[in-house]
């Protein structure tokens, strides 16, 4: 059975385009970090809610290499913020965010009012999926299968 891309994206659009609890690691001073994240996935790109003061958004202004992995895909890409909430600019893609989020967007944990608050946007380059005994090498800067 040949492997193609459209199956792979499916893939991804199936496991991430939903809200998801992925691994974000960055690098400070040569050395990884790692946290999770509540991410969305769409179009070979990851979407968190963050607040631009974290040490996550520190270190990816000062080096915006960024890995994530979770839920059989590790891949690796760039991180950087894109602005706040309610940035015209962002309005469209928060209301899918808040849609996604709901279940913990009005907790408490964002505060929209914060001028701190950001999208952090984590644009894949490259990344591995395996699926039901199927590796799937993708290169998202391609879009291609490797």
């Amino acid at each position: 059975m040949e492997k193609t891309l459209a199956e792979a994206l499916a893939i991804m659009d199936g496991r991430f385009g939903c809200d998801s609890l992925i691994a974000l690691a960055t690098v400070e001073n040569g050395r990884p970090a790692v946290r999770a994240v509540n991410a969305y996935y769409a179009d070979g790109t990851f979407y968190v809610i963050t607040h631009g003061l974290s040490n996550k958004m520190r270190q990816l202004r000062e080096n915006p290499a960024a890995a994530v992995c979770g839920d059989w895909f590790t891949g690796e890409g760039t991180g950087e913020s894109i602005g706040h909430p309610r940035a015209p600019e962002n309005r469209e893609l928060m209301d899918k965010l808040c849609a996604i989020f709901a279940a913990w967007y009005d907790n408490g944990h964002i505060d929209e009012n914060d001028p701190n608050t950001c999208i952090l946007r984590i644009r894949l380059k490259e990344g591995v999926l395996f699926s039901h005994g199927t590796r799937y090498a993708i290169d998202f800067m391609e879009n291609r299968l490797k």
